[in-house]
């Protein structure tokens, strides 16, 4: 089975959903090959829960196959090492959380964020991770990981040898479970009464207001708002009381939730109150989205052509998992594309999803003779153009594809 089609809510299981956006079919986004061969086109497309206002993926992939070979590793990024490092004191400052205190992370990748608690003196901490490759990375550095999904069995191994968990975290993880009501119902079972849940998520009304259309993909089964958050987790017994937006994948926010009821932060309140003046629970904000996207993709097709005519060559830069979304929806030619730069080496040498586009390292950059080069990784855009300054001089130009297209 390639996948299998929502019919209820995650979130509250109202079967009543409308379709509000329909992408072009696209195989599984982070499915990078050793050769050219066919891949699986599935269809990507999205439900408004009618009666909690949740954004969710309609097709549900196997996570056996978006998970455990996972070739995403947060350690290869020295943006996202510093972004967890300011998460992890944002987290000691916010909470009451003691050095000896349990801290779990569900999807902790490679450890990264246990490595920022860690090297601030929390040395109780344990990851989940069904990767098994990424997970023995983190126990080979350490950073004791069970390479496993999170689950009921592994709630009750983590309380059985190492007890209530103070803090659980979640981060970037929270829109891949479906199903979410026994992800944060074994949350709550786990987590010591004191303790607290913190987890971030790419946040929908960035999504909707920045464009940014190509975090759809198979493995975000979700796309979370704020308002929809509340009553899913208080039917859990976990209590959402504040709420920080951050820069992180174009624009996400930090949520922060307990097991005793604390009154909502004024911050809170007022996102939440964005959300409706947004119309983010209105099927014509998606209908205008799609539009949108749409203008998009002919503006950046109409700049590839003119370079093409121009005998230019190009490049692109970064292969994270929203390069096959927006390859797809804006109808790219893998044959415009000389190659793709991506600066982790569990993906140099490998083919891109569907396109299959050679993925190299940047010193093709400068060998190659590139004229152009397209920052797929558009949320390391700034830090792309600085660490390649010297490249981007003598009319060579870098193009971020969904901003603002001259």
């Amino acid at each position: 089975m390639l996948y299998k089609s929502r019919k209820n809510c995650i979130l509250c299981k109202n079967n009543e959903l409308s379709s509000v956006l329909e992408l072009p079919k696209t195989p599984p986004a982070n499915e990078l090959m050793t050769k050219r061969e066919s891949q699986d086109l599935i269809p990507l497309s999205l439900m408004l829960c009618n009666s909690c206002g949740h954004v969710q993926l309609k097709e549900i992939v196997p996570p056996e196959r978006l998970f455990r070979k996972y070739l995403y590793v947060s350690g290869t990024s020295p943006v996202f090492i510093q972004h967890f490092k300011n998460a992890a004191s944002s987290i000691i400052e916010t909470t009451n959380i003691d050095k000896k205190d349990l801290i779990v992370e569900i999807g902790s990748n490679d450890g990264t964020l246990l490595q920022a608690f860690r090297s601030k003196g929390y040395a109780n901490i344990l990851g989940v991770d069904p990767a098994n490759e990424i997970a023995e990375i983190a126990n080979q550095n350490q950073i004791t990981t069970i390479p496993e999904f999170f689950d009921k069995n592994v709630c009750e191994k983590i309380f059985s040898e190492n007890g209530k968990a103070k803090l659980i975290l979640a981060n970037n993880v929270f829109a891949h479970s479906e199903d979410l009501i026994g992800m944060a119902n074994d949350v709550s079972s786990l987590l010591d009464k004191e303790g607290y849940f913190i987890f971030e998520v790419s946040y929908l009304l960035d999504v909707i207001d920045k464009l940014l259309f190509d975090t759809i993909y198979h493995e975000h089964l979700s796309y979370h708002a704020i308002k929809p958050l509340i009553k899913f987790l208080e039917n859990e017994g976990l209590y959402l009381f504040h709420v920080e937006r951050i820069n992180s994948h174009g624009g996400s926010i930090r949520c922060f939730a307990s097991k005793k009821k604390i009154d909502l932060s004024e911050e809170t309140k007022n996102i939440i109150d964005l959300e409706e003046e947004k119309k983010l629970f209105s099927i014509e904000t998606y209908k205008l989205f799609g539009q949108r996207i749409n203008m998009q993709g002919q503006l950046l097709r109409k700049k590839i052509y003119n370079l093409k005519k121009n005998k230019k060559k190009i490049c692109g830069f970064g292969a994270p998992a929203k390069l096959t979304t927006l390859m797809y929806a804006f109808d790219l030619k893998s044959e415009d594309f000389e190659f793709i730069i991506d600066d982790s080496k569990f993906k140099q040498g490998l083919l891109t999803s569907g396109m299959h586009i050679p993925i190299v390292s940047s010193e093709r950059l400068y060998e190659d003779d590139i004229d152009a080069c397209i920052v797929f990784a558009w949320n390391f855009y700034d830090s792309i153009i600085k660490k390649h300054a010297k490249w981007n001089m003598n009319g060579k130009i870098f193009i971020n594809p969904i901003e603002d297209i001259n």
